[in-house]
C-alpha cells in the first residue's frame, strides 16, 4: 500500500511518501519539506496571520498534487503545535479540505509525543535502559522517557524554537544576557521534566531528527565525520567534538551561519536557540551520551498504522 504521511509542523510542512510490504516493512518513495513558517511574527500570539496561513495552504495544495500523481492510497495529514493553539487552527483545517482536498487530523501534545517515539524507537537500538527523547520543533517540544519496551512519562512543552526566538528576539549574534534569560526560562518552563528525570534516571539523549540532523551534517562539516544518509537512521555525536561546535554556533552571526557547513538555510535562524536548548538538557541532567535518530513524528504514523 502506497501512504502519505503529511506533518504540519510549525516552521515546515513535511512529506513522507512509503510503499508498504505484508512484514510491516516500508520502502520510501519520496519526500520533501516546505518551510511555510506558520507561526511567523504572531506565534506567541495566539493566531496564524495571513501570509503563513496562505503559505501553508499553498504547500498543502502543492502536496495534494504529488499524492494525485503517485496514486496513493492512504493519506495521514497531522497538524501539531502552530495549528492546535491558534484561534484560527480550525479555519486552517477547514481551508485544507476545500482548497487542497486535505483531511487534517489535529493532534495532542500526548499523540505526538508517543507518535515520536514510535518513530525514534524504529530508527535506534533501544535497550532496557532509559533513554530520553527530544524532539525540538517550532511550536513545541517534546520529551519522552522510554526504552525499547514502553513509554514510561511524556510530555509536550509550548517551547518549539521559532517561540522561543519571539520570545527572546537575540541580537545577532546572541548575547550572555539572553542566553541567561532563556536558560531562566528553561528553570521555569521545565520543572516536570526535571522531576520525571530525577525519578527514572534517564542515560542518553537521543536527539530526534529536525535540527539534530543538523548537528550530525554541522559535525560532519566541522571534523569531516559522518554525513546524513539515506542508508543509516542513528548517528553516534562525540560530545568532546559537540559542545565546542556548539559554542561555536551559539557565537556565531546570522550571516557566519548561512556558511556554516552541513547547515541548511532553512534552520539558519533558529539553531542557536536549538543549541543552547541541547546544552541546556545535557548539562542540567548530566547526560554523557548524545545520539540522533533520523526518524520521527511521519515514521511513527506509519509504523502505528495498523
Amino acid at each position: 500500500m502506497k501512504i502519505a504521511v503529511i506533518d504540519l509542523g510549525t516552521n515546515t510542512f513535511n512529506l513522507l511518501i512509503v510503499e508498504t510490504d505484508t512484514t510491516g516493512g516500508y520502502k520510501k518513495i519520496g519526500s520533501n519539506r516546505i518551510p511555510v513558517k506558520l507561526g511567523e511574527g504572531t506565534i506567541n500570539k495566539g493566531f496564524i496571520a495571513d501570509i503563513p496561513f496562505n503559505r501553508g495552504i499553498s504547500a498543502l495544495k502543492e502536496y495534494s498534487k504529488i499524492i494525485k500523481e503517485q496514486n496513493i492510497e492512504k493519506v495521514v495529514a497531522l497538524a501539531t503545535s502552530a495549528i492546535r493553539t491558534a484561534k484560527n487552527g480550525l479555519d486552517f483545517v477547514a481551508k485544507a479540505r476545500s482548497e487542497a482536498g486535505i483531511e487534517v487530523e489535529v493532534i495532542d501534545g500526548d499523540r505526538e509525543a508517543e507518535l515520536i517515539y514510535f518513530g525514534n524507537r524504529k530508527a535506534v537500538k533501544m535497550t532496557n535502559d532509559l533513554s530520553l527523547i527530544m524532539d525540538i520543533g517550532g511550536g513545541s517540544t517534546e520529551f519522552i522517557i522510554a526504552n525499547a519496551d514502553t513509554i514510561l512519562w511524556k510530555q509536550s512543552f509550548l517551547l518549539g524554537a521559532a517561540r522561543l526566538l519571539e520570545l527572546i528576539n537575540p541580537s545577532d549574534p546572541i548575547t550572555e544576557t539572553e542566553s541567561k534569560r532563556l536558560f531562566s526560562y528553561f528553570d521555569e518552563q521545565l520543572i516536570p521534566l526535571l522531576e520525571a528525570c530525577k525519578k527514572h534516571k534517564p542515560l542518553e539523549l537521543i536527539g530526534s531528527s529536525g535540527a539534530f540532523d543538523s548537528i550530525v551534517d554541522m559535525m560532519a562539516g566541522e571534523y569531516d565525520s559522518e554525513n546524513l544518509s539515506d542508508k543509516k537512521t542513528e548517528y553516534n555525536i562525540d560530545m568532546e567534538k559537540y559542545f565546542p561546535l556548539a559554542k561555536k554556533i551559539i557565537a556565531s552571526t546570522y550571516n557566519e551561519r548561512l556558511k556554516t557547513k552541513g547547515l541548511i538555510e532553512m534552520r539558519v535562524d533558529m539553531i542557536v536557540i536549538s543549541c543552547l536548548f541541547v546544552d541546556y538538557i545535557l548539562t542540567h541532567l548530566h547526560l554523557k551520551k548524545l545520539r540522533v535518530s533520523t526518524y520521527s513524528l511521519k515514521e511513527g504514523v506509519i509504523f502505528n498504522i495498523k
